[in-house]
């Protein structure tokens, strides 16, 4: 089963944020992206930026360990605050799939 941890962070300019900040989110991606290598729980499938926020897409057997892995990279980012997280537990085709909001 997929399951997935969709990251999304606000950005200050309303649009595709300034470029400091998508530097910010970039240095961010190469940490999430190096924390799923080494745990083994997933892996970092890339970025969209547009309409004043950058949403950061993460796949894995299990959604929870998925975010247990990325939670600490998130609340230590500067580029993640006021952020939030959506876990979903199924795949992305499954209206049913149990959606779960959480912040850091």
């Amino acid at each position: 089963m997929e399951q997935a941890v969709i990251v999304y962070l606000l950005l200050n300019d309303g649009q595709f944020g300034t470029s400091k900040e998508r530097a910010s989110i970039l240095a961010l991606e190469d940490r999430l992206e190096q924390v799923l290598g080494n745990a083994s729980v997933g892996e970092f499938d890339g970025d969209e930026f547009g309409d004043g926020k950058c949403i950061l897409y993460m796949y894995g057997p299990d959604a929870e360990r998925l975010f247990v892995v990325i939670e600490p990279v998130l609340k230590s980012s500067p580029a993640a605050v006021g952020g939030y997280a959506i876990k979903r537990f199924g795949k992305a085709a499954d209206s049913r799939a149990r959606e779960v909001r959480v912040t850091w």
